[in-house]
């Protein structure tokens, strides 16, 4: 357990965990983790975000808690996202898209991406105001669990590292990510809005899922971390709904 949880934390985020080098198994292993390193390092952002509101106007607050959780992480979502926009919104065959999620610079579609990406992220940390301590975990939890759904339902198309990690197993990790995150949900139970938050993220996971095995036949690196992002962001858009 120690070893798949030191594994997930290295692999989603810029903490360093003394200790054995992480192997490719241990990683399979820690997406079962990944549900509970998101809703920490949601907790840091809102953290930092709640400390900020003593110090600066919401607006302000809120862009230096986004750009702590882009420190945090390394962006390590944020650029597969990038990444997999640049590469759907550019590329007409699936060979096309993938030659161009290879491709390390940022075009215009993952520009745009990511310009919306964080800006919803801003933007919800501020309406949410001090609900942001509950909520965004909550949504980063929801959209880590993703991955182990994604990783579950669709094969892999490209080589790569999460070719290698869904090699070791699909299912084991997809139940102990599901059990964190049903506790996570737990925790929240009295929060208004967990409904919502919960058919959006299925609702954007589903639809998601579905397009890329209509367009693509399966998932990549860059996909899982986009459908992340899709799904974090779905979560806050229902939690801050009126």
């Amino acid at each position: 357990m120690t070893a798949s949880l030191v594994a997930a934390i290295r692999f989603l985020t810029r903490v360093p965990v003394p200790g054995r080098a992480t192997r490719v198994e241990d990683i399979a292993r820690g997406v079962g983790w990944f549900p509970l390193v998101g809703a920490l390092v949601g907790a840091a952002t809102a953290g930092v975000f709640v400390l900020g509101l003593r110090v600066w106007p919401a607006p302000l607050a809120a862009a230096v808690a986004v750009g702590f959780g882009l420190m945090l992480t390394g962006g390590f979502h944020e650029d597969g996202a990038t990444d997999a926009m640049d590469g759907l919104g550019g590329g007409w065959t699936r060979e096309r898209v993938l030659e161009i999620m290879k491709d390390s610079r940022i075009g215009a579609y993952g520009a745009m991406a990511l310009w919306v990406l964080l800006a919803v992220r801003w933007s919800a940390l501020v309406a949410l105001d001090r609900r942001a301590l509950w909520a965004l975990p909550l949504a980063m939890a929801w959209g880590r669990w993703s991955i182990s759904v994604l990783m579950g339902l669709l094969p892999p198309v490209a080589p790569g590292l999460a070719k290698e990690v869904g090699g070791e197993g699909r299912w084991g990790p997809f139940l102990g990510a599901t059990a964190l995150l049903l506790l996570a949900n737990g925790l929240c139970r009295n929060c208004p809005g967990l409904g919502k938050a919960a058919l959006a993220a299925l609702g954007a996971l589903g639809l998601w899922a579905l397009y890329l095995k209509r367009r693509l036949g399966g998932q990549s690196g860059d996909l899982l971390g986009a459908g992340n992002q899709l799904v974090e962001g779905a979560v806050l858009l229902a939690l801050v709904a009126r």
